[in-house]
């Protein structure tokens, strides 16, 4: 592949993995730049809503003058989700004008409200009978989201085989960040696949969560358990989204996943104080990072937030939040929890709001939903987490919708934001109480 190319495909994965679409992410290996996986996040309001679409292409030596991207499902389920592709007509086919964010963006676009009319010769299908199967046909691409894109992916990541036990997927124990580092440099860390989006399917897992449970809530009384689904007439033994509707199963499934994933947090505690007493490199790092924030908020005379380390571990960091005057926080008193792993900033920090409080920003258990500018300073994250907060007037993005309930208020109409400023004040008015 010629240079010219190689720095084309490296100036689209640095646009894509620098910018504000939160629906799509791209990563490649250093050694194999034309070889990229992509993640698609299912658009709202359609029966892909918050899955997760894994994708790999291959960039051949002449991609930008023939049209030779070749992209593949993760998975032969995912490629089913995603119906059938056909040879495009004339101006419809890919051209070298067109990048790798165009073509994420191209594949995206088949995840309508609607995919019945996706598929070849039903473009314009209005019968009865169709409109009866199109609402089949979203019933069980919603359903196999869940399952297969969802549910399924973040068990292989965890671990969690089908009889609910744990098998880690990484052999037991503390490996210190400089043996990691010198594998990666001498590429010798071969104990798993490339997954480059484990650690941010983790965390949207975390925001989506209620989402999760309030489509399930909303589908099951629709169908009997253990139905089957029912076949489309574009279906055939080759190509058939096959299957039957689990939604206790899957509720249940999705709740321990959670629960796994909390524990998988917990215990970077215990695994950062094993580094703190290795004095391994990050948590030197992340203990002169704390240092220096309480030294830059002290200058400052900030005394809106107080910082601290639980059990002095660099890895779990305790800051109290003290609202600011005249905001819709003003008087607020809130408890933040900043956990770090021994991988950071490789595996992102998840941060929990201890204090309840009714926010857009906020899941019902806490979860933050924020935007660091730099993910591997800790200032950035703790500047990232104030503003999340604060934030009265943030941008439209159904896609950091981590609280479904709160989100509808705060988007709705007059009263609805009435409604939700009332709430916002109501719990901030109890953070005092419970102090």
């Amino acid at each position: 592949m010629s240079n010219q190319a190689i720095l084309r495909i490296g100036r689209e994965i640095s646009q894509i993995q620098h910018g504000t679409d939160l629906s799509l992410a791209v990563a490649c290996k250093e050694a194999d730049i034309r070889s990229i996986k992509a993640l698609i996040v299912g658009p709202p309001e359609t029966p892909y809503e918050f899955g997760f679409f894994e994708i790999t292409l291959e960039l051949h030596q002449r991609f930008m003058l023939q049209p030779q991207m070749a992209a593949d499902a993760a998975t032969t389920q995912t490629s089913t989700l995603l119906g059938r592709t056909w040879r495009g007509e004339s101006g419809e086919q890919w051209s070298s004008a067109q990048g790798l964010e165009s073509v994420l963006i191209s594949i995206q676009s088949l995840m309508s409200s609607n995919p019945y009319e996706n598929e070849p010769g039903f473009e314009n299908a209005g019968s009865d009978r169709d409109k009866q199967n199109m609402a089949h046909y979203v019933a069980k691409i919603r359903h196999e989201t869940l399952r297969i894109s969802v549910i399924q992916r973040l068990e292989e990541f965890l671990g969690i085989q089908s009889d609910g036990t744990i098998f880690p997927p990484c052999p037991p124990g503390f490996v210190d960040d400089e043996e990691e580092e010198e594998d990666r440099l001498t590429g010798e860390d071969d104990r798993s696949a490339f997954d480059p989006f484990e650690d941010l399917l983790k965390r949207r897992f975390l925001w989506y969560f209620e989402s999760y449970i309030v489509a399930i809530d909303a589908a099951e009384p629709e169908v009997t358990p253990s139905q089957i689904f029912k076949k489309m007439p574009f279906e055939n033994p080759g190509n058939s989204m096959d299957g039957r509707f689990y939604y206790p199963d899957l509720r249940k499934r999705l709740i321990f996943i959670k629960e796994t994933i909390t524990n998988e947090t917990e215990g970077w505690a215990a695994e950062g104080m094993k580094a703190k007493v290795k004095e391994t490199r990050i948590a030197v790092n992340l203990q002169r990072q704390y240092e220096q924030i309480v030294e830059d908020l002290k200058n400052r005379k900030n005394f809106m937030i107080d910082l601290g380390l639980e059990n002095g571990n660099p890895f779990l960091w305790n800051v109290t939040f003290f609202g600011k005057p005249m905001t819709q926080l003003d008087g607020g008193i809130f408890q933040i929890r900043i956990c770090l792993s021994p991988k950071f900033p490789d595996e992102q920090p998840r941060v929990v709001v201890k204090t309840p409080l009714f926010h857009n920003r906020i899941s019902k258990d806490g979860v933050l939903c924020y935007f660091p500018k730099k993910l591997e300073e800790m200032k950035s994250h703790v500047e990232a987490i104030v503003e999340a907060l604060e934030d009265e007037s943030p941008p439209y993005d159904p896609r950091t919708t981590v609280n479904p309930e709160a989100s509808k208020l705060f988007w709705g109409s007059a009263d609805d934001k009435k409604k939700y400023n009332r709430l916002l004040r109501r719990s901030v008015q109890l953070s005092v109480e419970e102090c």
